[in-house]
């Protein structure tokens, strides 16, 4: 028999404990940013589970990039409002 492969969910969980220690030596206020970025892989999981990935890395940060780019895309869109508008940015 082969292996099983393990639910994407579960994969992404495993990553996200193996940078326990990491998370553990960063200040406060990084591990919020930390987290915001391995909840970003949990919310596209289920993305994660199509790309069939061998390595669950991978589709973290493909995912933390994602969300990386509607930010930038976000705060892009409202500088270009506000700068219509003549506000100070």
């Amino acid at each position: 028999m082969g292996r099983t492969v393990l639910p994407i969910t579960q994969a992404i969980h495993e990553e996200v404990a193996s940078w326990a220690k990491f998370r553990r030596a960063l200040r406060k206020e990084d591990q919020s940013a930390l987290d915001d970025c391995f909840q970003a892989a949990l919310m596209h999981a289920a993305e994660g589970a199509y790309a069939t990935r061998t390595d669950p890395y991978e589709v973290v940060v493909m995912a933390i990039l994602v969300e990386q780019q509607k930010a930038i895309r976000a705060l892009q869109a409202e500088v270009a409002r506000r700068s219509e508008e003549g506000s100070e940015i």
